[in-house]
C-alpha cells in the first residue's frame, strides 16, 4: 500500500504516508492563504525521512486523500459570494425565522438560556436578496399552482441586478416533484446563457437534499452555495499543486458522512467537519481490528476537542439535522460534539465565577499561542502546558517550532494573574484543571445521554494534544485506563487513509407499514422497491463515473422510521433491500421495534400507534483495504524503561511543589516499555505526559496505554 492522507486543521496540517510496509507521520502549520504550502511542507518532511523526492512519491501512490476544515473557516469568517434566493410565494420568511430558534442554534446551553443577550447570526442571505415566485406543488407532488414564468424572469433579473453571484432555488415540496425547480433552471439559462454570466452557479434544493423540511433544506442549499466558491478555489489549488508535483490521479476528499469521493463528485457542504469525522472513522477501524469493543473518540487538536462514539457491532451515530456553525441543515453527518478546548484555545478571566474560562475562541496557527512568538498576546492551553514544564521549548513539533516561555509568562501574567490573585504556575494549573474537567464533562455527558457509562468504553485520546492531557482527562472522568492510539498526533489523517468511497442518497417518502386506523399492513411493494432501486441507481452512477466496476459496489439501506405521528425518528439499518411479502413487512417492523427499544428502553415501543417510514436512505460504497492495525493489548512481559534523555522540573495539579521529572525520547515507544509517572515522553510528533499515579505502557505500532496505579 502506497497512500498519502492529509488532515488540514485549524492550527496544523497533519500528513500520514503509507509507503510499502512503512508508516510515517508529519506536521506543519496550516497556511490559510494557500493550503498547498502547509501540505507541501508536511509531505516534504515525510519524503526526507523516506529518502525520496516529493515527485517520486506522488507519482507512485495509489491515492491522495484530503480532510479539511476549509469550509468551517469560511463560515466563521463569512467569506463567500453574494447569494440570491428564489422560493415559493409565502415562504420568504422561512429562512429569517429559522424555526424561531435561530438565536440559539449552535450555541452552548449557557448561551442559549441567556435570552436577554440572545442574538441571531448575521444572515448568509439578507432579506432583500430573497424573492418569491408564483408556484405551488402540494405534499403529494401534484401541481396546485403552475409556475408563473413571466414573474420568474422578472425576479431573476432583480437578483442579478442586485449583484447576486450565485442563485439558490428552494421551492416547496420539490423533493416530491422537482418539475418547477428544473424549469426555473431552464428559464435562467434562457435569460442568461453561460457566455453572458460566465460561471455563476444555480443550485436546486432537491439535488442537494432529498428530505422534506423547507427551512433545513433551504439552509443546506444556501450553505452549499456559499461554500462553493471558496471550496472550489481552495481544493482546486491543492489539486493543481498535486498535478505540478507528479500526481496524475483524481484527488479524493473526505466527507462528513464517513466516506469520501473524488473532488468532482463532492458538494461543498459534505466537507464541513470532515477532519474530525475521519478520526472517528479511524477509531471504528481500530476497534474492529484490535478487538477493543466500545470506544469513545476524543480528538484534542490545536483548535477544538471533538468527541464521537463507536459502539461495538458497527452501529453508527448520525446527525440527520446537524447544526453547522449557527444553522441547522439536512445532511447525514457522523455525530460529533465539538468543544472549544484545543491547545490553542484562548484562556480568559470569567468575572461571574471568578475563575478561568477556556475557549471557545482559538489563536489558531496565525498568530497562534503566545509562546509561538508570532505576535499572539492571549494566553492559551499550550502556554499553560509550557509554563508547567510539560513541553520542551527547543523540541516542539519535531523542533520545527521554537517556543518562547517568556511570551507565555507575560501573557498569563497580564491577562489572568492579577484578576485571579495567583502567580503564573498557580494560574497555569488552574487552566489545565479547567480544560481537563471540561473535556471529561463533555465525554461523560455524551455517553450518559445515550444510556452508557464511561467504564463501558475505551477512551481514545489522540490529536496533537491528546496524549499530553490523557491522564488529566482520565482523572476528571474517573476512568482507570485510557489509550493513545498508534500515530496519535495525526490520527484523523490516518482515518482519512482508511475511509471508503461512498455516496449517500435519500428520498422523502410517506410509507405506512402498519395503519393503526385501518388495521392493515403495507402492500404496495413495487413502490417501495422502485424507490430503493432509484437510490441505488444514483449511487451506482456516482461510483461508475469515478471508475469503479459495477460488481465492486455495495449498498446499505437505512430507513428513518417512527410510530404514528410521533416526532422522534429512529434510523434502522436493514438487510431487506426489497419487500416482497407481508412476512418482510413484519420482519422490518420487528427490526424497528428492537432498535427503538435499544435506544429508549425495552417496553417503550408503541406499534399499536402505527409504523411509518419517512425517509429511505441508500449508502452506495466501494470497500477497499484501510491502514492495518495490530493487537494493541499491553504486553504481559513489560520491558524496563530506557535511560532518561534528560530531566526537568514539572508542576502537577494537586501538588504544591515542582517534581523532578525524567524525560524520555522516541525509544520509550518500543512495545512493552513500562514507565511509572511522573514522566514525560517526547517524540517528533507529540508529547506524552505521565502524571503521578499513572503508568505508561507502550504497545504495538506506537500505541500507549495509560493505567492508573495509585489513588
Amino acid at each position: 500500500m502506497k497512500r498519502v492522507s492529509v488532515d488540514i486543521g485549524g492550527t496544523f496540517t497533519d500528513c500520514f504516508v503509507a509507503w510499502g510496509g512503512k508508516f510515517l507521520q508529519s506536521k506543519a502549520l496550516t497556511t490559510y492563504q494557500n493550503l498547498a504550502l502547509g501540505f507541501n511542507e508536511a509531505l516534504q518532511n515525510a519524503c526526507d525521512e523516506l529518502g525520496v523526492s516529493m515527485h517520486e512519491l506522488l507519482s507512485q501512490v495509489d491515492s491522495v486523500r484530503y480532510a479539511t476544515t476549509l469550509g468551517t473557516n469560511a463560515l466563521i469568517e463569512r467569506k463567500g459570494p453574494r447569494l440570491g434566493l428564489l422560493t415559493t410565494m409565502g415562504f420568504r420568511s422561512s429562512v429569517p425565522l429559522a424555526r424561531a430558534r435561530g438565536y440559539g442554534a449552535g450555541l452552548s446551553h449557557k448561551e442559549q438560556v441567556d435570552v436577554p443577550n440572545a442574538h441571531r447570526p448575521d444572515p448568509i442571505i439578507p432579506i432583500p436578496m430573497i424573492l418569491e415566485v408564483r408556484e405551488r406543488i402540494d405534499f403529494a407532488g401534484d401541481i396546485f399552482l403552475a409556475l408563473d414564468e413571466d414573474d420568474l424572469r422578472g425576479k431573476i433579473r432583480q437578483l442579478v441586478d442586485k449583484g447576486a453571484e450565485a442563485l439558490v432555488v428552494v421551492l416547496a415540496n420539490s423533493v416530491v416533484n422537482p418539475a418547477h425547480e428544473l424549469r426555473v433552471r431552464e428559464i435562467f439559462l434562457e435569460e442568461y446563457p453561460g457566455h453572458m454570466l460566465g460561471a455563476i452557479p444555480m443550485l436546486l434544493s432537491h439535488q442537494i437534499v432529498g428530505r422534506k423540511g423547507e427551512y433545513v433544506r433551504a439552509m443546506s442549499t444556501i450553505m452549499d452555495g456559499f461554500l462553493h466558491q471558496v471550496m472550489y478555489h481552495g481544493l482546486g489549488t491543492l489539486e493543481l499543486n498535486l498535478r505540478n508535483s507528479g500526481y496524475d490521479k483524481p484527488m479524493l476528499v473526505n466527507h462528513n458522512s464517513g466516506g469520501m469521493a473524488q473532488l468532482n463528485s463532492t458538494d461543498a457542504l459534505q466537507t464541513v467537519h470532515s477532519g474530525p469525522v475521519s478520526g472517528i472513522a479511524a477509531c471504528e477501524h481500530l476497534a474492529a481490528d484490535s478487538g477493543l469493543g466500545n470506544v469513545v473518540a476524543t480528538d484534542m487538536g490545536g483548535t477544538s476537542f471533538d468527541i464521537g462514539l463507536v459502539a461495538e457491532g458497527g452501529v453508527k451515530y448520525y446527525d440527520f439535522n446537524p447544526v453547522i456553525e449557527r444553522w441547522m441543515v439536512s445532511v447525514p453527518m457522523v455525530h460529533l460534539v465539538s468543544l472549544g478546548a484545543g491547545g490553542g484555545s484562548i484562556c480568559s478571566y470569567d468575572p461571574v465565577f471568578k475563575t478561568v474560562a477556556v475557549g471557545p475562541s482559538s489563536a489558531g496557527s496565525d498568530p497562534g499561542p503566545a509562546c509561538y512568538d508570532h505576535g499572539g498576546l492571549e494566553p492559551t492551553v499550550t502556554d499553560a502546558d509550557l509554563m508547567l514544564g510539560y513541553l520542551d521549548p527547543q523540541n516542539y513539533a519535531g523542533g520545527n517550532i521554537k517556543l518562547n516561555p517568556r511570551r507565555s509568562k507575560n501573557a498569563i501574567e497580564e491577562k489572568l494573574c492579577d484578576e485571579l490573585d495567583m502567580d503564573v504556575i498557580e494560574a497555569s494549573k488552574l487552566i489545565k484543571r479547567t480544560v481537563d474537567a471540561s473535556m471529561a464533562n463533555g465525554i461523560a455527558k455524551e455517553l450518559r445521554t445515550r444510556g452508557y457509562e464511561p467504564e463501558e468504553f475505551t477512551v481514545l485520546a489522540y490529536g496533537g494534544n491528546g496524549p499530553l492531557h490523557a491522564c488529566g482527562i482520565a482523572n476528571a472522568l474517573g476512568v482507570k485506563k485510557i489509550l493513545a492510539p498508534p500515530f496519535a498526533a495525526v490520527f484523523s489523517a490516518v482515518g482519512a487513509g482508511s475511509t471508503m468511497q461512498m455516496h449517500i442518497h435519500e428520498l422523502n417518502t410517506w410509507t405506512v407499514l402498519f395503519d393503526a386506523n385501518k388495521k392493515s399492513f403495507f402492500s404496495d411493494y413495487s413502490q417501495f422497491n422502485d424507490n430503493v432501486a432509484e437510490l441505488e441507481r444514483r449511487g451506482r452512477e456516482d461510483l461508475l463515473r469515478q471508475g469503479f466496476a459495477s460488481e465492486d459496489i455495495s449498498y446499505r439501506l437505512e430507513l428513518d422510521m417512527r410510530y404514528g405521528n410521533q416526532r422522534v425518528q429512529t434510523a434502522v439499518v436493514t438487510e431487506l433491500h426489497r419487500l416482497n411479502s407481508q412476512h418482510d413487512v413484519l420482519q422490518l417492523i420487528g427490526q424497528f421495534d428492537k432498535r427503538y427499544g435499544e435506544r429508549f428502553g425495552e417496553g417503550s415501543q408503541a406499534t399499536e400507534a402505527g409504523v411509518r417510514i419517512n425517509t429511505v436512505r441508500v449508502c452506495s460504497f466501494v470497500d477497499r483495504p484501510g491502514i492495518p492495525f495490530q493487537d494493541l493489548a499491553a504486553s504481559s512481559k513489560p520491558l524496563a524503561a530506557p535511560a532518561p534523555a534528560s530531566q526537568r522540573a514539572c508542576h502537577f495539579v494537586g501538588l504544591d511543589k515542582p517534581v523532578p521529572t525524567p524525560v524520555y525520547d522516541q525509544t520509550a515507544l518500543l512495545p512493552g516499555t513500562t514507565i511509572d509517572g511522573p514522566a514525560v515522553v517526547v517524540t517528533r510528533a507529540t508529547t506524552y505526559l505521565v502524571e503521578p499515579g499513572w503508568r505508561f505502557q507502550a504497545a504495538a505500532m506506537g500505541a500507549v496505554w495509560f493505567t492508573r496505579i495509585a489513588a
